[in-house]
């Protein structure tokens, strides 16, 4: 190689390694700083594209898990109060099976008889007053289905049905197929003025129309475990894709921090020795003045 005053070859060449060392120390500790191997596209931009939309799908899957629990919350709501209606007509039934024997007395049937229409008129109360989020849930307000959202895809595989029966009326009404409660109250108390004459309106008959209250409820109770096995089943795949695709994630974004200082401290080197011959390269073309 030719010295010459005029071009430093030498120079040239330790600057351009210089800012090669340099740019790989910036790196190195960006990385280690941000702790992500990938903070723009330019260094990996296959790996940026691909983190990104597996980040979309990660926060779909929080959406989906906390639309499954808000479904599993409004169904444990239902449960419970179906739980209560359930309470008082097993002891209306309780009731009605006293005043089905002939050994009480009329003063007895009357005390028998008022218990049995408070616990109707609180039946009618609580599926009227029973509502989650704005929704009122047992008074027949929900016409139709209602789907949860369970999974982050548009199709039925993400969708979990809660049949309308769920919410049909709960009313005392609804469930006895009778509107005049205070009469149907009588009835099972064995006060029926019309008892006498006919049968069906004496209070052991009534037996069987408060057993097909309490089997309605039953049903509506069973279907809804049946849902909630369900949206545990969801929760928990949910758990197992979110986990899967975080660790996806991190094996394409996050930064080896080991790797990651060892390039550090190469680069620091290589900076160092390319700084100090780039020092050197700048005095060579003094040599040639010593020519002169």
């Amino acid at each position: 190689m030719p010295l010459s005053l005029v071009t430093n070859t030498m120079a040239m060449r330790c600057r351009v390694y210089l800012d090669e060392s340099t740019s790989s120390l910036q790196s190195a500790m960006n990385r280690m700083a941000s702790g992500y191997r990938i903070n723009s596209a330019k260094d990996d931009a296959a790996g940026y594209a691909i983190a990104a939309q597996m980040g979309t799908k990660l926060s779909s899957y929080d959406v989906a898990s906390n639309n499954t629990q808000i479904g599993a919350d409004l169904l444990s709501t239902l449960e419970e109060n179906y739980d209560l209606i359930n309470d008082h007509l097993e002891r209306i039934r309780e009731l009605t099976m006293q005043a089905s024997n002939d050994t009480y007395s009329e003063e007895s049937k009357r005390a028998i008889e008022a218990e049995i229409l408070a616990r109707y008129n609180e039946i009618t109360r609580v599926a009227n007053s029973t509502e989650y989020n704005g929704f009122y849930l047992m008074d027949g307000s929900i016409q139709g289905d209602l789907g949860l959202q369970a999974g982050i895809y548009g199709d039925s595989s993400s969708r979990i049905t809660m049949e309308a029966f769920l919410f049909a009326p709960a009313t005392t009404s609804a469930l006895m197929a009778r509107n005049d409660i205070e009469v149907l109250a009588a009835e099972c108390a064995g006060l029926s003025p019309d008892a006498a004459a006919d049968p069906d309106k004496r209070a052991y008959a009534m037996l069987s129309v408060i057993d097909d209250a309490i089997t309605n409820i039953a049903d509506r109770v069973t279907q809804i475990g049946a849902i909630q096995n369900r949206l545990e089943s969801a929760l928990s795949a949910i758990d197992v894709a979110s986990e899967n695709l975080t660790s996806s994630v991190s094996t394409i974004r996050d930064a080896d921090i080991a790797t990651e200082s060892t390039n550090y401290i190469q680069s620091q080197i290589m900076q160092q020795a390319a700084s100090t011959l780039l020092m050197t390269a700048n005095q060579a073309p003094s040599i040639a003045l010593d020519l002169l």
